[in-house]
């Protein structure tokens, strides 16, 4: 009877010790699948914390961002000149908070360093606050970890300008909204947003970069109050340096309200003086009035228009010269004898034809405007030699580029592009090649303005421009000294404009004779601009022509 009872009792506890197995089996079986479960959950969101993509829409706890990009600016050989980074500011709303003791002590772990006074004064306002101004990666982990609806995270986009200072007045800057303000940021400001290719331009960094140092030099040394300078493709119109000074760091966001800083390459309109014999002497050429060679007799040297007189800035000049040699000394009378024969509609139509005298669409909107005049027999005769008649930097070059380039308009431009179409034909190619002969021996000849500025190898050509700066509504002795030249002047391939701005004497500065003849002088004998702007574009042309020459050969 007792065997019977055990062997009962022995199989009751057998089966009870397997149901017990199987429920602890099942229960590790579960926690082991929940943690599994919350591991996967974990790593899929610190992956997505980490990946950082601030462009798409994250969960409700951290709030959601609109998308915001600006494309990067390139120079021509793919440098940065202005480049995007995005940053992450964190505010606080205390309304949407938790917990806000727990917020508190959860901030405090991560900023151990930040002023929680303040901030626990500003929890209990109940208004929302700036915490965290561009967040680490590391900590911007950590807080939206806490969860806490609170914490509202907000895209910022930093407008990073590497070149700094050398490329500021084109470049231009943004707001802190993202909305370009000036240069290509605002003129491009739609474009820049809405595509993620970067914009690639004419400019070249480095040739920039040489340019910009022999102004900067030469601005001490002639103690300009500024200076600008363009060198330009005569054939399609693209920009490779184009440069105002002063400038400024565009990474600073500064307000600048100072007129000096006005961008003197495309805003500023000046008179530019004897720059525009060139284009008096192009327009009679082209009209056949005369020839190179045609002769002018008994050339006063004082004439009156009205009651105003007009003198010959050098009375040493002869008073028999050829049309040619009346550029090559600038006449100021053997000018206004050529702009009489020409007449003011025909005058008038070159310089429209040119772009001199009207506005111009530009690739940024700080465009100057040519000062408009009533054209009478008087305002002929000073326009024919360069006075009374304005225009900026950028329209000065790029006539040059049409005078020399076979006559052919162009479009002057910042923007890289694929295609250029030719522009219509304003001169013709053998006034084009006899201009650019003449302009030659501006520079070649002893009689000529420009001799310091006749570089071996580069063969330079180019008209001097030396004018009385209007100032208060009146001529006063300060200059305006302009020297705009082409080269090389047997195949043309590029324009370079140098004007100073309010330039003075330097009786300390020698100069070297480029005749050959190993002459030097020291101290500038005259403020003119075959003194100080002819002087700077030699500078600058022995510093920039190995690269050009460089790349003119591959071209060709």
């Amino acid at each position: 009877m007792r065997f019977i009872l055990q062997e009962n009792k022995e199989e009751f506890e057998f089966k009870s010790d397997k149901k017990n197995f199987d429920i602890r089996f099942n229960r590790i079986a579960f926690i082991f699948f929940i943690f599994f479960l919350i591991s996967i959950i974990y790593c899929i969101h610190l992956t997505h914390l980490g990946s950082r993509d601030l462009n798409s829409n994250i969960s409700k706890n951290y709030g959601s961002f609109n998308k915001i990009q600006r494309a990067n600016i390139l120079d021509r050989n793919n440098h940065f000149l202005a480049k995007t980074v995005n940053s992450i500011d964190i505010g606080i709303n205390p309304v949407d908070a938790i917990d806000k003791k727990k917020l508190l002590l959860n901030l405090k772990y991560i900023f151990p360093n930040k002023d929680f006074e303040l901030i626990n004064s500003k929890l209990s306002k109940d208004k929302f606050f700036w915490f965290e101004k561009k967040i680490s990666d590391e900590n911007y982990e950590k807080i939206m970890m806490l969860g806490d609806k609170s914490i509202k995270p907000h895209e910022n986009l930093i407008r990073v300008y590497p070149q700094k200072n050398l490329f500021s007045h084109i470049i231009g800057q943004i707001d802190d909204d993202n909305l370009g303000i000036s240069g290509l940021e605002k003129s491009l400001d739609v474009d820049l947003k809405k595509n993620d290719k970067s914009i690639q331009l004419t400019v070249d960094k480095d040739i920039q970069f040489l340019i910009r140092e022999e102004l900067i030099r030469f601005n001490k040394i002639f103690k300009t109050k500024g200076s600008a300078s363009i060198l330009m493709d005569i054939d399609n119109g693209e920009i490779l340096s184009i440069i105002s000074l002063p400038d400024f760091d565009p990474n600073q966001r500064e307000n600048i309200t100072d007129v000096n800083y006005i961008n003197r390459a495309t805003k500023g309109v000046y008179e530019l003086g004897s720059v525009f014999k060139t284009f008096t002497l192009a327009a009679a050429l082209n009209e056949k009035i005369i020839e190179p060679n045609t002769e002018f007799k008994n050339l006063e040297k004082n004439i009156t228009c009205g009651k105003n007189k007009i003198s010959e800035y050098d009375k040493k000049i002869p008073s028999n010269l050829t049309a040619e040699e009346i550029l090559i000394r600038s006449g100021n009378i053997g000018s206004v004898r050529i702009g009489q024969a020409i007449g003011i509609e025909k005058y008038k139509k070159f310089l429209n034809d040119l772009d001199l005298i009207n506005s111009i669409q530009f690739d940024i909107e700080e465009m100057g405007k040519p000062i408009p005049f009533n054209w009478g027999k008087c305002k002929l005769a000073t326009t024919s030699y360069g006075h009374g008649i304005t225009t900026t930097i950028l329209q000065l070059t790029s006539a040059y580029s049409t005078i020399a380039n076979g006559g052919f308009r162009i479009n002057p431009t910042l923007i890289k592009k694929e295609k250029y179409v030719k522009g219509e034909r304003i001169l013709e190619e053998n006034v084009s090649s006899n201009l650019v002969s003449i302009l030659r021996k501006i520079v070649t000849t002893k009689e000529g303005t420009a001799t310091l500025a006749n570089v071996e190898g580069y063969e330079v050509a180019g008209k001097t421009g030396t004018a009385e700066k209007i100032l208060e509504g009146g001529y006063s002795r300060k200059k305006i000294n302009t020297f705009a030249s082409v080269f090389p002047a047997s195949n043309p391939k590029y324009s370079l404009v140098v004007m100073l701005d309010e330039p003075k004497t330097n009786s300390e500065y020698v100069y070297n004779y480029r005749d050959g003849s190993g002459i030097k002088y020291k101290g500038t004998p005259f403020n003119t601009a075959g003194w100080t702007s002819v002087e700077v574009v030699g500078q600058i042309i022995e510093k920039i022509g190995p690269i050009l020459a460089t790349k003119y050969a591959q071209i060709n």
